[in-house]
Order: C-alpha cells, then sequence, then structure tokens
C-alpha cells in the first residue's frame, strides 16, 4: 500500500501524476473553448498520432458517441430494482451510448477538451474499485490500472477548474458542463466520506478530491491578481499612488461582483455560492493590502483616503450599491480593517486635520492683520465694507468638518465638537489682535473702513455659530464674548469722536434755562445727522445696534445733566413745566433714534416717566411709578431717586425718604437686563 500511495501522491492538488503520462502517451495542447474541442472531434484526432496507424490495423475508428458508452457491454444484468448510479444521483450524463472508451481515447478526448469524458471516467474509476473489492487482481495491477485513472482525473482536474477560473471566456455550454462535472465530483466525495467503497483499503486514497476547494482557491488567485493590477498609465489625475490603489480595487471590485451577480450567478448551482465565494475572496485581498498599508507610515493624505474607503466608499458605495445590497445581504463581510486599527487611524487623521486647521486660520488672520497695518482699504460688498477673514477661517472650519463626516458622522460629531473649541480660540486671538489694531492704528488710512470691516465679520461668525452648533445668542454664550466685544470696542472706536464732540452741547444744558434746553438738544441731533451716512457701510443689523448705542448714550446723557443740575423748584406749576420740556426732548430723542434704526424700545420709559416722577405730587402716586420704573430699570439705585426728588422743593423729607424706602421693596419682576443707571454716576 505504502509503494502505492507514493507512486500515486500529487502534494499541489495540481500537478499531473510523475510517471502515469508515460502510460497514456505524451499530452497535446489543451484548447479553451468548446468549438475548437468539437472541430478537432470532428476530424477524428482523438488519440496520439503515433499510434494512429496500429489502432487503424487493428480496428476501424470509434466515433464519438460510441466511446462515451456505458460499461454494461459483455457484464451481467443488474437484478430487478436494482438502479445505477446515474439514477441514483438525478444526473445525466451527456453520450452514454455504445461500447466504453478505452483509456487512451479518454485521454486524448480529455486532451482536446471535451468535459463529457468524466462520466466514463467515473465509471471507469468505480470499476477499480470493483476489481479491488472482488480480488484476484495483483497489487501491481491495481497500481498500474489506479495509475491511469488517476492520471486522466489529474486531465480531467485542469480542464474543469481552466473553465471556471475564466467562466466568461467559454460558451455557456462549456460552463454549464464544467459545473455539472464539478457537482458530480463533489457528490461523488461525499458519497465515499459517508460510506467508504468496497475494496477501498486495497488502494491508494484520492477522495475526496476537494475540487470545490481548489475551484475557490483560483477564484482567490482571479481576485488577487484583478486587483493587483496596476491602473493604467495616466489615469491618476494627480492621484498618489495609494489613493489611485484605492480607486482601481474599490472600481474592479464592484465591476467584477455585478458581473458575477448578472452573468454567473444564473448559471451556477446554487450550492456553489458563487456570489458568496467571489465576494469572500475579492473582500480578503482588498483587506489584506489595507493591512500590509497600514503596517507602514501613512501621509495624512493616504490616511485619510484610507479611513474614507473603509468607513465609507466600500459599505456604502460597493457593498450597499444597488445591484449588490440583495446580493451580499446576509454574508457579514465586515470592515476591511479590525475596530483597533481603525481607532488608531482616525485618531492620527483628527489630530493632523486639527492641527491643520489651526495653522490655516493663524495663516488668515495674520494677512488679514497686515493689511490693516498697511492701511489698505477693504473690500466694497453690496456697498458695506467686507473683509475676507470671515469667509476663509469659516471654509477652512467647514472643510475639516466635511472631510470628517464623510468618514462617517460619528467622526464628523467628535470632529464638530473640536472645531467648536479651536474657533473659540480663534475668535479669541482675533479679537486681541483687533484690539491692537484699535489702540496702534488710528491714525493709518482707512481706519475707519477697516474698523467697520472687522465688526461686519462678526455676522458671518455668529451666524455660523449658531446654526453649526446651535449656540443661543439670547442669552448670549460666552462661546460668542469674543465676538460681542469686538463688536462693542469697534462701536466706541466709531462713536468716540462723534461723542466727544457732543459732550460741550450736553454740558449746556446744566447751564442754561431748561427752556433753552429744546434748541440746544436739537443743536445735538442736528450735528449727528451729518455722521450717520458713513455707518450705512454697516450689516443692517450692526447698524442697528449702533443707532442704539448712539440712543443709549443720549439718553443716559440727558439723565446725567438732569440729576446733576442743582435746581429746586417749589411749586407745583414750575415742576410740571419742567416735565413738560423733560417729555419734548424725550419725545425728540425717540423720534430722532428710531427713525435712524434704533430698535432699543427698552429705552422708550426712560425720560418720560422721570417727566412723571417730577409732575405728580401725591407721594403715593410716586411711589407707584417709582416702582414701576424699577422693574424697567433694576439698576435704578436710591441715588439715582434721590436726585430726581431733589428737584422737588416742597416734597418733605419724610415723604421722600418713603418714596426711597420702595426700592428696598424686591418685586421679582425685572423686564431688562440691560445697563442705563449704571453707567450715570450721581456722585
Amino acid at each position: 500500500m505504502l509503494k502505492i500511495m507514493t507512486f500515486l501522491r500529487d502534494p499541489l492538488g495540481q500537478q499531473s501524476v510523475p510517471g502515469v503520462l508515460d502510460f497514456l502517451g505524451s499530452p497535446q495542447k489543451l484548447r479553451s473553448t468548446s468549438e475548437a474541442s468539437m472541430s478537432e472531434a470532428s476530424s477524428g484526432d482523438l488519440v496520439p498520432q503515433d499510434k494512429e496507424e496500429e489502432r487503424t490495423a487493428k480496428k476501424k475508428p470509434k466515433t464519438l458517441a460510441s466511446m462515451f458508452s456505458v460499461f454494461t457491454k459483455g457484464k451481467k444484468k443488474k437484478k430487478q430494482g436494482q438502479s445505477s448510479s446515474a439514477e441514483s444521483t438525478g444526473q445525466a450524463r451527456p453520450g452514454l451510448q455504445g461500447p466504453p472508451p478505452t483509456v487512451e481515447e479518454l485521454k486524448a478526448t480529455l486532451e482536446h477538451g471535451q468535459l463529457e469524458a468524466a462520466w466514463p471516467l467515473l465509471e471507469l474509476e468505480r470499476e477499480l474499485q470493483a476489481a479491488a473489492a472482488a480480488g484476484g487482481t495483483s497489487a501491481e495491477e491495481l497500481v498500474r490500472r489506479q495509475s491511469k485513472v488517476e492520471a486522466l482525473y489529474v486531465l480531467l482536474r485542469d480542464q474543469v477548474l481552466g473553465v471556471l477560473r475564466r467562466p466568461l471566456d467559454v460558451p455557456a455550454e462549456r460552463l454549464r458542463l464544467a459545473l455539472a462535472v464539478l457537482a458530480e465530483q463533489e457528490r461523488e466525495d461525499a458519497q465515499v466520506a459517508a460510506e467508504p467503497a468496497p475494496g477501498a483499503a486495497a488502494l491508494a486514497p484520492t477522495r475526496p478530491r476537494g475540487w470545490l476547494q481548489l475551484w475557490r482557491r483560483g477564484v482567490a488567485e482571479v481576485a488577487a491578481e484583478r486587483l493587483g493590477q496596476r491602473p493604467a498609465a495616466g489615469s491618476t489625475d494627480g492621484r498618489s499612488e495609494a489613493e489611485s490603489a484605492f480607486l482601481h480595487m474599490g472600481r474592479t471590485m464592484k465591476e467584477d461582483l455585478e458581473t458575477v451577480a448578472e452573468r454567473l450567478k444564473p448559471l451556477f448551482p446554487a450550492e456553489l455560492g458563487v456570489m458568496a465565494t467571489y465576494a469572500r475572496c475579492y473582500h480578503e485581498h482588498f483587506a489584506a493590502h489595507l493591512a500590509a498599508l497600514t503596517e507602514f507610515e501613512l501621509c495624512e493624505r493616504d490616511t485619510y483616503m484610507l479611513l474614507v474607503w473603509v468607513q465609507n466608499f466600500y459599505p456604502n458605495d460597493i457593498l450597499s450599491s444597488p445591484k449588490l445590497a440583495g446580493e451580499l445581504q446576509g454574508l457579514q463581510l465586515g470592515s476591511l480593517l479590525p475596530p483597533r486599527q481603525i481607532q488608531v487611524l482616525e485618531t492620527a487623521f483628527l489630530s493632523n486635520e486639527v492641527a491643520n486647521i489651526k495653522e490655516l486660520m493663524a495663516r488668515a488672520l495674520e494677512v488679514e492683520s497686515q493689511r490693516w497695518a498697511e492701511g489698505a482699504a477693504p473690500q466694497r460688498l453690496d456697498g458695506r465694507c467686507h473683509s475676507e477673514l470671515a469667509i476663509d477661517v469659516l471654509q477652512i472650519v467647514s472643510q475639516g468638518q466635511t472631510k470628517a463626516e464623510r468618514i462617517t458622522p460619528e467622526l464628523g460629531s467628535v470632529m464638530k465638537q473640536i472645531l467648536l473649541a479651536e474657533l473659540t480660540n480663534f475668535l479669541q486671538s482675533y479679537q486681541a489682535s483687533f484690539n491692537d489694531f484699535l489702540e496702534q492704528g488710528r491714525q493709518l488710512g482707512n481706519y475707519r473702513a477697516n474698523v467697520m470691516a472687522n465688526i461686519n465679520n462678526c455676522l458671518s461668525f455668529r451666524t455660523s455659530m449658531e446654526q453649526n452648533w446651535q449656540i443661543p445668542r439670547d442669552p448670549p454664550s460666552h462661546l460668542l464674548a469674543p465676538l460681542n466685544e469686538l463688536k462693542s470696542r469697534g462701536f466706541n472706536a466709531l462713536l468716540q469722536t462723534l461723542f466727544l464732540e457732543l459732550k460741550p452741547l450736553f454740558k449746556r444744558l446744566t447751564q442754561t434755562r431748561w427752556a433753552a434746553a429744546e434748541e440746544i438738544l436739537e443743536a445735538i441731533l442736528g450735528s449727528m445727522v451729518g455722521r450717520l451716512p458713513e455707518f450705512l457701510e454697516l450689516h443692517d443689523c450692526f447698524r442697528e445696534e449702533l443707532m442704539e448705542t448712539v440712543h443709549l448714550h443720549l439718553v443716559k446723557e440727558y439723565i446725567t445733566r438732569l440729576c446733576k443740575r442743582r435746581l429746586v423748584l417749589k411749586t407745583a406749576e414750575q415742576q410740571q413745566q419742567l416735565a413738560r420740556h423733560v417729555l419734548a426732548n424725550a419725545e425728540l430723542i425717540h423720534g430722532f433714534c428710531t427713525q435712524n434704526g434704533s430698535p432699543a424700545a427698552w429705552l422708550h420709559h426712560a425720560l418720560p416717566t422721570l417727566a412723571e416722577i417730577i409732575r405728580l405730587q401725591d407721594p403715593s402716586a410716586i411711589k407707584i411709578e417709582v416702582a414701576m420704573y424699577a422693574t424697567w430699570y433694576p439698576d435704578f439705585s436710591k441715588g439715582h431717586l434721590s436726585a430726581i426728588l431733589a428737584i422737588k422743593g416742597n416734597l418733605s423729607s419724610s415723604e421722600a425718604r418713603s418714596i426711597r424706602n420702595i426700592l428696598d421693596v424686591n418685586t421679582g419682576v425685572q423686564e431688562s437686563s440691560r445697563s442705563l443707571f449704571s453707567l450715570i454716576n450721581v456722585g
């Protein structure tokens, strides 16, 4: 038995048995298509040429049909009810009439690519098993006969696997025939595994032959060959070598699997799982290639592209594509990389991307600051002073966010929070640079225009943070504090000169009769009219906020002069006359500011209510007005109230004290958190 096994050993399962072909003659060149096989079959060239004359002298050449016959001629008839192997398997056996072909005829037939020889060969194998089981045949004869059978199986195996390796290159009928042979061999393997054939002990073990595994191994080789091809020259379009490889493998895998689903699956038996076999082989090779790639230090670009393919393109655009999603459902191919490796790559991506974003934002601010220092005029966009800084920075942030989201939505969420922190840090740096400009650039050209351009920048930054990160404007978030401070400092820079010009006019309110205050106030408002058109270069929302600042300044200065003037009116008529003047001035201020865009409705009661307190004579009525006033302006203090009550010379000290004490009562109702009286120092 050892001698038999040594003689028949074929360790790779792919090479012809050594020495066996010497029994059969030299093999001819194999043909890959059934058309070539049938052409040679019709010419009768099915046996080695050097034996043609000898065979012709002995007998007439056999036809192809006569060569594929059942080995029944000259045998005893089967008992009634006994079925043949072909009948038991239900497999159609092509060309099973006439006398059985000889070994040499089978060899010639197989060399010409005619796979129909598989069934006579199987019968030949069974006859050998029967002879071994019956006994009476010498060991040497069994070795000789089994060697020839196995040599024929090597030829058949190579033919079948050759067809299945390139299934689209052969006619459909030839492919079906190869699949039928493969299925028959698998059934025979299973039958022998379940119940060894009689006489098997006298022969070398040759089953299971494992052709199904060899086919799967061939599919893996095809996958490696297809995915391992280099992209065509000139098709990289500036992509890195790794990017080009990813694109080639992804596109090839998708196209090949779609072809398998459309053209091969209808031809393959379901039990072979052709779709699953190809999908797993392509997946495993793709994964192996990426795993090998991660063993090296990747550049930032390749790290990002690797993550995009592993986390996005591969599962979504390939495995879940419309043509493949249903076919691959349930295969559970998994990820191309293990979770731990993906986490390492994602951490590297986040670190690299955040560092790049910080550097790009800092560079953009440096370029913008240089423009301020050079006194360059800002651009005008729709009549507004415009800076590209906000657009550049937000685009940098958006691109980083988009790249992370392109990998996975989850990584995008992580990046979003990181970018919010980095954007906040940038805004603090922006504010500091702007403050330096305000302090050091007053003499520079286009100073005021650049101030307005930077104020306008706040709108883009604020809108982005409110929309992308749901940061509330009211109550203001600390994340918006740098923008609010920048805007406030910008307003102060724009209004500083104007307010200095108005200061002497406000002083005149305390130096003349209150009856002349209306004329002075009209002069104040008139001096402002010529300065307001400049502020049209602000966005509407900021121009309104600036006018609110002007409105607040006018009201504050008016109240300051009212409190500081040492005016004592002893009669009710005098107090009522002053109240009418204050009310008229309040209407002038309110009308002017609202007409020019001030939205400060919260200042509407500031002067009229003070006029009412001055007019009223009943302490109880005054208390009611004071209590209501304190809800509108929580920073209205006893000092401010005392300055107003001092005007009322007919009010006793006890009545004044009682009125002031009303501010000690905490009503818990406050309609405004804005500052007015905290800006007024009454000394």
